[in-house]
């Protein structure tokens, strides 16, 4: 009885993680209708061209003179909250923050919009005011109903590249005062990048439609990181737990056993690896407590691995020792794990459906191992009594209920 109902919850768990993996891996895109070309400027602006910029609420409107190489520009950022400042940049020699030539604005204290220029030279700017490396006339900003916006004029004619492709950026952040403090390093505010066409008016995210190649860098390392620290080194420590008690299953549970967890240190060392590739790829991002719980995971994993190679016998005098340790890695494995899954799902900021389908699983995974871990000990406490009561029993009686039964 106690072996089918291991093999009902190991069909269960292998459900459960195949179910996690198409969550995981399954990344749909969404598309954007473009509302942008139904708005009307108070000033009577009219645009021959317009993008729903797919990130903080924002639009594009535009228009390219060729003769001149100028490109009129509106920006708007709508369902801005008190306190905040907004920006919109080019960039002329990459498609990241740092050399972006950015256009700033925010409402102050007085009632009036600041509005000015900011070059970007590195990843600790304060937004200070600055000469652009292109020229900039036409500069005027308003803030009404929660928008902000932008207009400007750039002479762009030395700065376009790929036949009138330009890498734009945009940002929004808080104030201190009258002082713009950094913007959010996760969510949506590191996606804020794309390139536009000004002679075609194709725009995308940086690095092709799917997505800047950083952000999918990020959702690698998140799936190889959710699946094997978070998934799959709990369904492991699950297997071990109760599988190993039905008598049946040895040594099969320990085969099983090993290989799940292996396989979760071979995916978790290249989620690792591409967070450290992150890291290097993003020098003036850090997330601290991310970053350390996963160095602490990647050596806690390391040492429990080799640690498999001085693995006494069972009968050997040191092996309870050995368990002790083993036990306590593996279970301070599971909690770190689980936990920087969740550090990192607030740095990447996905729908909320990826947070509840996670969560949905561990939960599962508690309940199935709480449900278990009753049974379990209700199989070991029926069994020891049986073994007592077979041991306290006469021998003879013993055997005269045998040959009565036989």
């Amino acid at each position: 009885y106690f072996l089918s109902m291991s093999i009902s919850m190991m069909k269960f768990l292998n459900q459960t993680l195949c179910l996690s993996l198409v969550l995981c891996i399954s990344m749909t895109t969404m598309s954007f209708a473009q509302t942008c070309s139904k708005y009307k400027f108070s000033s009577n602006n009219v645009f021959a061209s317009c993008n729903d910029l797919p990130f903080l609420d924002s639009f594009l409107h535009y228009t390219y003179d060729s003769s001149t190489g100028t490109l009129h520009i509106a920006y708007r950022h709508t369902k801005l909250t008190s306190g905040k400042w907004v920006a919109w940049a080019v960039n002329p020699t990459s498609t990241g923050m740092v050399g972006a030539q950015a256009i700033l604005a925010y409402p102050q204290s007085d009632g009036t919009v600041r509005v000015y220029t900011s070059p970007i030279r590195s990843y600790q700017t304060s937004l200070q005011e600055g000469d652009l490396s292109f020229n900039v006339s036409g500069l005027s900003a308003t803030y009404e109903n929660n928008e902000m916006v932008i207009l400007a004029s750039l002479s762009l004619a030395q700065d376009l590249g790929n036949g009138g492709t330009i890498n734009t950026v945009w940002q929004d952040g808080s104030m201190s005062g009258n002082s713009p403090l950094p913007h959010p390093t996760s969510g949506n505010n590191v996606r804020s990048v794309s390139t536009l066409n000004v002679v075609s008016g194709v725009s995308a995210a940086a690095g092709g439609a799917g997505g800047s190649s950083k952000l999918r860098k990020r959702n690698i390392h998140g799936i190889l990181n959710g699946v094997s620290w978070g998934i799959m080194m709990p369904v492991g420590a699950i297997i071990a737990r109760y599988l190993r008690v039905a008598k049946s299953a040895n040594p099969a549970w320990f085969y099983i056993h090993v290989f799940c967890q292996a396989s979760a240190y071979i995916i978790g060392v290249a989620g690792w690896a591409t967070g450290l590739k992150l890291g290097g790829d993003s020098p003036g991002i850090q997330y601290s407590t991310h970053r350390s719980i996963g160095i602490a995971l990647f050596s806690l994993a390391t040492v429990q691995v080799f640690a498999m190679f001085l693995r006494p016998k069972p009968e050997h005098k040191h092996r309870l020792y050995w368990n002790i340790y083993h036990h306590s890695i593996g279970y301070t494995l599971i909690i770190l794990g689980v936990v920087n899954v969740f550090k990192g799902l607030e740095i990447l900021s996905p729908k909320k459906q990826w947070k509840n389908a996670y969560t949905g699983i561990i939960v599962a995974l508690a309940i199935v191992a709480a449900l278990l871990e009753a049974f379990t000990w209700y199989v070991v406490i029926k069994r020891r009594k049986l073994e007592e009561s077979a041991k306290s029993a006469p021998h003879g009686a013993s055997n005269g209920s045998r040959s009565q039964y036989a």
